[in-house]
């Protein structure tokens, strides 16, 4: 199988398995039934091409309706998680300067995705730990609508946490590395 096409089917079955098996995003399994989700692979190596190529993300959603989100996934790069959390801020940077704030919202994951004041083996880390480095770029407006119709969505993110860490380190990781 040609490696893009599988980086693809492997960030799939983690957004089926993962994402929506464990409900981390109760508005995941929507997007999945519809194929609304657009993804791009990339072997690219530098933060400059990699700014550019998540600009282009932005671009597709400007004049492609019926791409509901996009994810940007970083094949062979960003491996380092620092490096990933600058790339990570460098697109939200992107964001502002180029006129999409309130339009578009950057989700990050990471192999090795660590919340901040988090020790490393926390289970609940592998709410946003994914087979990839990627940038998941999103519709502010279709969040907002999705909220609207979610009972407490500000109480997703500790719901999460608690299920991963009910689940324990080695379940999730089990879960994520079952992807690859």
């Amino acid at each position: 199988m040609e490696k893009r096409s599988e980086i693809i089917m492997q960030t799939k079955k983690w957004i089926v398995d993962v994402v929506i098996g464990c409900n981390f995003c109760p508005f995941a399994a929507r997007e999945i039934k519809r194929d609304t989700i657009y993804y791009e692979v990339t072997s690219t190596k530098t933060l400059d091409e990699s700014i550019k190529l998540f600009l282009n993300e932005c671009r597709r959603l400007d004049i492609d309706n019926t791409i509901e989100t996009s994810f940007l996934i970083f094949s062979d790069s960003f491996q380092n998680f620092d490096e990933y959390l600058y790339l990570v801020a460098q697109a939200e940077k992107v964001i502002k300067q180029k006129g999409y704030e309130g339009i578009y919202q950057v989700a990050s994951f990471h192999p090795l995705y660590c919340f901040a004041g988090s020790p490393a083996n926390d289970a609940a880390n592998y709410t946003n730990r994914s087979p990839y480095p990627m940038l998941h770029l999103l519709r502010e407006e279709k969040i907002e609508q999705a909220l609207e119709k979610y009972p407490d969505p500000e109480r997703i993110p500790d719901r999460n946490i608690r299920f991963a860490r009910e689940k324990g380190e080695a379940y999730m990781k089990m879960l994520r590395d079952a992807c690859l």
